[in-house]
Parts: structure tokens; sequence; C-alpha cells
């Protein structure tokens, strides 16, 4: 059983929905994914949130899911890749559970999202993959690593070897009870 709420949080195609989906599974808690949750509620997909409301009109709608998300309890919430980007929503998580930044390097993250259409900021045709990948990296590490109780590196590993860690680290922080 979770003694607070698991947040993961860390930049688009580093697992964030697929570890927690498996974390949840394994810990037998509830999951919930900021991305799915707004789609599931607005009735339409992000990229048409991003054409008509633009990125301001989905980071409020982010915010206030969020919002409400956190204040549940014994839950895994998989955040959006750019929810950091709000001052309210760093304290919101780090006042309400355990934050885990999925860090991944940038051409791990050109190989995971290489076929992805589904990935509104990545659809820039003024930049490459690339550079948009490196802007978003310079723009949010720090943002990650400062509100972060744990960081792992996920690349090349498996979602096993990477749910492992992190529920070795939430059994050593006293936050998993294992009976």
């Amino acid at each position: 059983m979770l003694k607070r709420n698991v947040f993961l949080i860390g930049p688009m195609g580093s697992g964030k929905s697929t570890i927690g989906r498996y974390l949840s599974e394994e810990l037998n808690v509830k999951f919930f994914d900021s991305d799915s949750e707004i789609e599931k509620r607005s009735g339409v997909d992000i990229n048409w949130i991003f054409d008509v409301e633009g990125e301001s009109g989905f980071r409020n709608r982010e915010k206030k899911i969020i919002e409400e998300l956190v204040l549940k309890r014994n839950i895994i919430l998989s955040t959006g890749g750019g929810s950091i980007l709000s001052s309210r929503v760093r304290n919101l998580l780090s006042s309400n559970g355990i934050i885990i930044y999925l860090n991944i390097s940038i051409e791990e993250q050109l190989f995971r999202t290489r076929f992805d259409k589904k990935r509104p900021l990545l659809l820039d045709k003024g930049k490459s993959r690339y550079e948009v990948l490196k802007t978003l990296y310079s723009e949010r590490n720090l943002l990650y690593s400062e509100i972060s109780d744990f960081i792992i590196n996920v690349d090349k590993k498996s979602v096993k070897i990477i749910s492992d860690k992190i529920i070795n680290f939430l059994v050593n922080k006293n936050i998993l009870s294992i009976y």
C-alpha cells in the first residue's frame, strides 16, 4: 500500500504512461494519466486542443486536471511533459506526493517518438524533431530535477527494470508497505 501518491514526470517518450500503468498493476493502486484525463473529459484529442486553443489553452486544462487529481489518495499519476512549467503544478506535485523523474536522452526520445503523430510540439514544421527536443530539454530539465525525489535514467531499460528500481526506492523511503 502506498503511503503517499506517486507522480511520474519527464519528457515525452520517457515512458511515464507505460511505467505508471505497470506500477499501478504491480502495486494494486489506481493509475491516472493527465493527458488521457484531458482527452476523456474534453471529448477531443490533445492535437485538436493545441490547434484550437494553443499551448496556453492546453496548459490551463492540464493545470485544472492536475489540481483535481493530486487530491486523490493512493494513486500513481503520469503528468504531461510540460506540466512542470507551471509553478502551481510543481508546488501541487511536491506537496501531495513523491515525484519520480524519468530522465531520457534526446537520442532515445527521437527513437521512441519516431512514428508518433500525436505530439503537437513535435509537429513544428520550422524545426527538426531533434531541435525541438533539445530546446524542450534545455527549458525543462532543471525544473524536473529540482522537484524530483528520485531520478532514474530510462534509456534502453525495460519497463520491469525501471519499475523495480522505483518500487525499491519507495520501499526504502518507507512510502510503500509490502506485506
